[in-house]
């Protein structure tokens, strides 16, 4: 079993997939004020619900930003002791792109949208190939949220992890259709998607330095190209 975490954002979740990829449990939890007190009680919980023990884990999987610093810390020193412990590998999955894969069979490019500082986003520009998997198209930048549909110059299809603040940006450019909107219960990071990434890694033996793994922390740059314009 894959045992996936995700605190990159305010809904942290814990999710445990079996080798074939189909969830054996999940649960996400809203925290407040950097609360993490429920993180590893909830990993027992999990495991407790699916009837799998420890050591029936072969592989973690975790969200490594962007997205919130003490969070980002929390998830991945929890994984790391994890992987220590039980001797398994480490599968490091980008925040951005796990949220862009919850759109399955987009036919325009998936713009993700996690909240970074106040009024800017994280984000970046992914499309998917023939084969459904996501392919990255821009590199991730933090950008403020009032100035991102500016720089749009192709349809895109809009995720993000708030929508009640986020999707607004969007829905108040009335007469354009360059922007659409994924519907508002695809608008959380599920720990089943860093998941689903992760198992991809593992399977294909592409994992990460468990010593080495670091947070995804990005800074706004002060001068920077149009990154969404079509090249």
């Amino acid at each position: 079993m894959i045992l996936a975490i995700n605190t990159s954002t305010l809904q942290f979740s814990l999710a445990l997939l079996k080798q074939n990829g189909t969830i054996a449990a999940e649960q996400m939890m809203f925290r407040k004020k950097g609360n993490f007190g429920s993180l590893m009680p909830a990993v027992d919980h999990l495991l407790a619900i699916s009837d799998a023990r420890p050591s029936d884990l072969s592989c973690i999987a975790v969200a490594i930003g962007p997205g919130s610093f003490t969070g980002l810390r929390i998830g991945i020193s929890l994984a790391k002791g994890l992987c220590h412990a039980l001797k398994i590998p480490i599968a490091g999955v980008s925040s951005l792109e796990a949220l862009a894969s919850q759109i399955p069979f987009a036919k325009f490019p998936v713009i993700p949208l996690l909240r970074s500082r106040k009024g800017e986003v994280f984000t970046a520009k992914f499309i998917q190939n023939h084969h459904q998997q996501i392919e990255r198209q821009q590199e991730d930048i933090s950008i403020k949220l009032s100035d991102l549909f500016s720089t749009l110059r192709e349809p895109a299809l809009i995720i993000g992890d708030n929508f009640e603040e986020q999707a607004p940006v969007f829905q108040d450019k009335t007469g354009t259709s360059i922007t659409m909107l994924a519907l508002p219960h695809y608008w959380n990071l599920r720990a089943s998607s860093v998941g689903a990434m992760g198992l991809r890694k593992f399977t294909r033996n592409d994992l990460d330095d468990p010593y080495g793994i670091k947070p995804i922390y990005l800074r706004p740059p002060d001068i920077r190209p149009n990154p969404f314009s079509h090249h």
